[in-house]
């Protein structure tokens, strides 16, 4: 009896992982190639609402209790992302906008990405990376259509982790199923 209740275990794991994978695929042939320009459909944002430029100079160091590989790390208290390849180039870093739901640390996958979607602000956004869950809300990386960066809303539980258009295209490239997230306060 128990060898049969592990193959269903099996069984249903392998369908699982099989419709992970298919949903995967799907929400990467239907991301848009080049998504559309601010200003194209709406206007950019006003330059107060972007978080500071980093100086090019002086790149954000990754944080050292982040782990090793390839991976994404967001730290919560700095706002900012890096992501860090293999190969020990300096990793692309950028400030974010946090939700109000924060994700607590430790390591993630990549569970699910999405093209173009309403986030659960009402806000159309895009290149939608979900890596994490917390108390039912599901959180992730993406961007604005119109390319803003407002501070969230208080009053409403968001897990949608904000950036420029731009960043958003270098996480949607770069994180895909399975690729592994790290959060760090």
């Amino acid at each position: 009896m128990a060898r049969s209740s592990s193959g269903i275990v099996a069984g249903l794991t392998v369908a699982a992982l099989a419709a992970i994978g298919f949903l995967g695929y799907q929400a990467s042939a239907t991301a848009p190639t080049l998504p559309a320009k601010p200003g194209a459909h709406a206007p950019a944002a006003p330059q107060a609402q972007a978080p500071a430029k980093q100086d090019p100079a002086k790149p954000a160091a990754v944080p050292a209790d982040s782990g090793t590989g390839t991976r994404v790390v967001y730290s919560v208290s700095q706002k900012r992302v890096w992501l860090v390849t293999e190969d020990g180039k300096e990793p692309r870093t950028f400030t974010v906008m946090p939700s109000t739901v924060h994700p607590a640390p430790g390591s993630y996958l990549v569970g699910s990405r999405a093209g173009t979607v309403t986030g659960t602000d009402g806000v159309p956004i895009e290149h939608v990376v979900r890596f994490a869950s917390t108390d039912g809300i599901a959180i992730g990386f993406s961007a604005r259509v119109d390319g803003s960066m407002p501070e969230p809303d208080l009053s409403k539980k968001t897990g949608g982790i904000r950036m420029s258009r731009a960043d958003g295209d270098a996480v949607w490239a770069f994180a895909t199923i399975g690729a592994k997230v790290v959060v760090v306060a």
